[in-house]
């Protein structure tokens, strides 16, 4: 069986996207990545790449005119989360054999086989991820949402076309970065997929979707370089808030979450020396390609993660003394 995935990013992304692809294909042999190239940039990259099992799709391949009518109102980020159920029905329009297409965020990274998350959907229609917030982030699950848009598998049947219909319906009229009427950005839509679509899986593996908002809720432990979730194996990590300043220069997440030295050894450290090495190839292949940096945080947000993280390491205090 072949997999068929599919992710967005833009020249900003390069690295985070091409970290994720090589895990992908270092424990996925069977599977073709369709990627969405959000900027000329990153097309040219990737093109000049030649990467085995990879399909570039250009961003004017799946606009149409309703996408281009709301494309100004939309900054870069919202654009990126308005057009993922447009790009994930231009792939089954493209190809009708496909039987699924998984989207994946282009900052996962994978740490052993998917095929346990293939396995669980059975017969459904539509598999969604959790957030799973440990206990001290879960008032996040009010403002983020229940499920997270980290990994969405949807079927080439009829309710999964159904789903993605509706979904991409709903981006077109309203998809922002703020909370407004029980919505945020494309991922609160999903918060009621469950009763509204039939064969709506959610997804039961621990080791897939490991965030920093959630790895407090497990023990994370490491035998014979396999790392573990519990009793799981993980799957996936999501890389949500690292940031990549230049080569050897990351933050790797924000303040406002606490993470185990333990944990930075066994998931970030790998991520970041991947990361190091990608940028090396890239600079020595591609010397003209001069993007896939964030911009340091203001005096501002710097110290509103150092309040946040404060107040977490309080959290923690009193519920380790009650």
């Amino acid at each position: 069986m072949t997999y068929n995935f599919c992710t967005l990013f833009d020249k900003n992304y390069a690295y985070r996207g091409l970290a994720m692809y090589f895990s992908l294909a270092k424990h996925c042999s069977n599977f073709v990545l369709w990627v969405l190239c959000m900027d000329g940039e990153i097309y040219d990259l990737l093109l000049g790449m030649n990467l085995p099992n990879v399909f570039l799709i250009k961003l004017s391949d799946v606009e149409d005119n309703e996408l281009l009518a709301i494309k100004k109102s939309r900054s870069s980020g919202e654009y990126c989360w308005t057009i993922t159920s447009s790009f994930m029905l231009h792939i089954f329009k493209t190809d009708l054999r496909i039987r699924s297409i998984t989207y994946l965020d282009a900052d996962l990274y994978f740490f052993s086989t998917p095929k346990p998350i293939f396995d669980e959907i059975g017969d459904g229609s539509i598999l969604i991820v959790r957030h799973n917030y440990s206990k001290e982030l879960y008032y996040q699950e009010e403002r983020s949402g229940i499920y997270n848009v980290s990994l969405v598998c949807i079927k080439n049947d009829k309710e999964g076309r159904r789903c993605l219909e509706w979904w991409r319906r709903q981006c077109i009229k309203w998809c922002y970065s703020k909370h407004e009427n029980g919505k945020f950005g494309d991922q609160m839509y999903l918060n009621d997929w469950p009763t509204r679509f039939k064969g709506v899986h959610v997804l039961r593996q621990k080791g897939a979707n490991l965030a920093p908002w959630n790895l407090n809720r497990y023990i994370v432990s490491s035998y014979k370089d396999q790392v573990f979730v519990d009793e799981d194996p993980l799957i996936f990590f999501h890389f949500h808030s690292l940031k990549i300043y230049g080569y050897d220069n990351f933050s790797l997440y924000l303040n406002s979450y606490l993470i185990s030295f333990f944990d930075e050894k066994v998931v970030y450290s790998p991520y970041v020396d991947h990361l190091n090495a990608i940028i090396k190839k890239i600079r020595n292949d591609f010397p003209k390609f001069t993007y896939g940096f964030d911009n340091r945080p203001t005096l501002e947000i710097r110290l509103k993660q150092f309040v946040k993280r404060k107040l977490l390491i309080l959290f923690y205090l009193r519920s380790f003394l009650r």
